[in-house]
């Protein structure tokens, strides 16, 4: 599975990052990066998680 993300509702508050920060890291300028490739079965869960928790619903697992 990969994760997608809508920049368009995407804020950068960061929450995902809390949740899976080895998948998911703002760089200085607030900006969303994403771990590209498929999300690693150890952090799957993590990741579930922080798309939950997504206060935009930004972002989907594809």
């Amino acid at each position: 599975m990969k994760v997608s993300v809508d920049f368009d509702q995407c804020e950068a508050n960061g929450i995902c990052v809390g949740y899976a920060p080895d998948v998911f890291e703002l760089d200085d300028e607030d900006n969303l990066h994403v771990a590209s490739g498929d999300v690693p079965d150890d952090q799957l869960d993590d990741v579930k998680t922080a798309v939950a928790q997504c206060p935009k619903a930004a972002l989907k697992l594809v």
